[in-house]
């Protein structure tokens, strides 16, 4: 019996088993759940509060299985709940396991840069989940990606949204000094674009695409990975037949209007503000590339974690809750317009609405439905981190031989985010590695120096 199932439904089993990762009656209702994923909330957080601590009161009342279910049918589950109610304080203990321990320190701060990526970071100010979980956190604008690490570094901030593989980098020492960084929760899946400058609306064939500048946010991003991908699939050498220059998000789109780049393989909203002011259209989905590829990331120190375990605990729990939210698509107008205004991301609610929604212009004339365009799903998957490495090491971020198991479990804290999940009433995976398709090519990482030995266009080592 899963902690989280109904302890008062006299047909449940109280024996653990059933499934791999023990919440499930069968491997059949396990895989079911891992199929509908999608951090899907209970109705609310005090019923999955409540459910795991009433859980545990029936199991201490009853290690026997026969006894609890004689008497749940006996005297039916509102009359065992109510007498369980009489002498034992359900509400207080609900409300005490809900708050964890007590933050070692309450007031943080958090930096990200102003693009959609970082939704659950920002959001989580506004609609309240930060203080739900006990937390006084400011939530600081930054202007670009060495910023954000720099000031992470420096203890700044707390913690901070940064790309998916900066967390590795750092703790690798590539770009700065090696400092363990860790990734206890993914703050968006797919969420990015190839745009184009309106010039080039007849050059839709990569193979055209020599001598052109196209712009990244950071070196050690997804977005450098998955374009360096995507024209070496089309025969480009991204090192030789093209440019690839580093631009924070924000300037990305003045840089196209001024014809200093050709395009860009940028996050939303930052696609979609350049069809918005008319300067680009929209090329492909980053999803087209990797459909469930992770972009950004919620990242923290090892330090931090060690120093102040509650707070990183309670942060963590109010990040995984509010990319819950955000991955309900009927909340996504609501963030939209949180997550706007000018201290936030300054965007236009039509921009953002477009990005959340997945109902967006193109720039050609057309109008496009996809709503998983960006998606959400906290899960650190070490296989993510894994990927990343055979990237680096494919354009030469990473010279020689890599652990890639052995830094994707120190920096992907999937052991964590799964108890974290499991505690909030969630469904973890029960795995943290998973094979995946990129451009049709599956990745296996069982096997990362064989899928890196595949590739025909790759950095001379």
């Amino acid at each position: 019996m899963s902690t989280f199932d109904n302890p008062f439904d006299p047909d449940r089993r109280l024996r653990a088993g059933g499934c791999s990762c023990g919440q499930h009656v069968s491997e059949a209702e396990h895989e079911h759940a891992a199929l509908a994923l999608r951090c899907e909330p209970q109705p609310t957080e005090d019923k999955r509060y409540e459910g795991v601590v009433a859980s545990a009161v029936m199991r201490a009342m009853f290690p026997r299985d026969a006894a609890r279910r004689a008497f749940l049918k006996s005297v039916g589950a509102s009359t065992a709940l109510a007498a369980i109610s009489q002498f034992f304080p359900l509400q207080t203990a609900t409300e005490l396991f809900a708050q964890g321990g007590a933050p070692e320190k309450k007031d943080l701060k958090v930096g990200f840069i102003p693009i959609t990526c970082a939704t659950p970071i920002i959001m989580a100010a506004p609609l309240g989940f930060y203080s739900k979980h006990g937390l006084n956190v400011e939530v600081v604008k930054t202007a670009g990606w060495a910023v954000i690490r720099d000031k992470t570094i420096n203890k700044e901030y707390d913690a901070a949204h940064m790309l998916a593989p900066m967390p590795i980098a750092i703790s690798l020492g590539l770009g700065a000094n090696a400092i363990p960084f860790t990734v206890p929760a993914i703050e968006n899946i797919n969420g990015q674009g190839i745009t184009l400058a309106m010039k080039h609306k007849d050059k839709r064939d990569p193979k055209d695409w020599k001598g052109m500048k196209f712009a990244i946010p950071f070196d050690y991003s997804m977005h450098n990975y998955l374009l360096r991908y995507y024209l070496a699939e089309h025969g480009l050498d991204p090192d030789t037949d093209v440019q690839l220059r580093s631009v924070p998000p924000p300037e990305m789109v003045a840089n196209l209007r001024a014809d200093n780049i050709d395009g860009f393989l940028a996050p939303d909203n930052i696609c979609q503000r350049a069809i918005y002011d008319g300067v680009g259209f929209m090329h492909i989905l980053s999803k087209e590339i990797w459909d469930g590829h992770p972009c950004c990331s919620f990242a923290a120190s090892r330090e931090f974690i060690t120093s102040s375990p509650n707070s990183f605990a309670a942060l963590t729990r109010a990040i995984v809750d509010a990319t819950a939210y955000a991955s309900k698509a009927e909340n996504r107008k609501q963030i939209a317009e949180a997550i706007a205004p000018a201290n936030y991301i300054n965007a236009p609610v039509t921009v953002l609405e477009q990005v959340l929604t997945g109902t967006y212009a193109d720039g050609l004339g057309g109008v496009k439905t996809d709503a998983r365009r960006v998606d959400f799903d906290p899960f650190p998957w070490q296989s993510f981190a894994v990927w990343m490495l055979t990237q680096m090491k494919r354009w030469g971020q990473i010279k020689g031989d890599v652990d890639y198991k052995a830094v994707a479990e120190q920096v992907y804290l999937a052991t964590d985010t799964k108890k974290v999940m499991a505690e909030m009433g969630l469904t973890p995976p029960a795995t943290s590695y998973k094979s995946f398709s990129v451009m049709g090519k599956t990745f296996d990482p069982e096997k990362p120096d064989d899928y890196l030995a595949s590739f025909k266009i790759r950095k001379a080592s």
